[in-house]
């Protein structure tokens, strides 16, 4: 059963950046729900009860519930602005949702058996990750956590694509219906760094003990002739 967020807000009047910042003093961030065919409102939410809910991964997959002034709504985390440098949140959008409307959204994508790869355990491979998300079509009940990619078959030199995973029902990858050319690699078994240097350098050294023989032979020809002229 997936977790219930609930986020508790209240409206304020719409102010400029000194009213934003006074709000941001007293442990309040600055936000606004939209969309749903309702006019934009603007709201203020307790920062440190914000944070607690930023730090699970599926609050920023989840349908979330709008509580303010006695009212539900259904809603998404459209948007996080963050301090650069600080552990602060400066401004969070909310898009409303329906039943009855497809949404688009980002989720996590989870890689399983690692460890177990024939690429990494058999070959002696490192697995790299070209993506740790993807956008996703879906009706909010279809709305999943997060999708898991199974990789313990994946090779060395072989990727997985953006077609190769295994989706819920009712969940289209966006990128995917902009044709093929989208498709693209979200993670691969590559070979290591050293191991690529190490196969360079014996590449080299084959190839210049290649030319030394080839360059002995031609000073043994050459020596061959003297003698004969001679």
């Amino acid at each position: 059963m997936q977790e219930q967020y609930e986020i508790k807000a209240r409206p304020r009047a719409r102010g400029g950046r000194c009213a934003n910042r006074r709000m941001r003093r007293v442990g309040q961030v600055p936000a606004v729900v939209y969309g749903g065919g309702k006019a934009p409102l603007s709201l203020a939410v307790n920062h440190n009860e914000l944070l607690q809910h930023l730090s699970n991964e599926a609050f920023y997959s989840h349908v979330l519930t709008l509580h303010v002034g006695g009212k539900y709504e259904k809603v998404i985390l459209r948007d996080l602005q963050r301090h650069p440098s600080k552990t602060q949140v400066l401004h969070i959008d909310f898009l409303r949702v329906s039943e009855d409307q497809k949404i688009t959204v980002h989720v996590p994508l989870h890689f399983i058996n690692e460890d177990s790869c024939v690429g990494v355990k058999q070959q002696g491979g490192i697995v790299s990750h070209m993506q740790t998300d993807v956008e996703i079509s879906c009706l909010p009940k279809h709305l999943p956590e997060y999708l898991e990619v199974d990789i313990a078959d994946l090779g060395l030199g072989h990727s997985l694509h953006l077609s190769d995973l295994k989706l819920p029902e009712g969940i289209a990858l966006v990128a995917l219906s902009h044709g093929e050319a989208s498709d693209h690699a979200i993670v691969s078994v590559i070979v290591p760094r050293v191991m690529e240097e190490l196969g360079v350098r014996a590449e080299e050294a084959a190839e210049a003990t290649e030319e030394a023989k080839v360059e002995d032979t031609k000073q043994a020809e050459s020596a061959e002739k003297e003698t004969e002229n001679k």
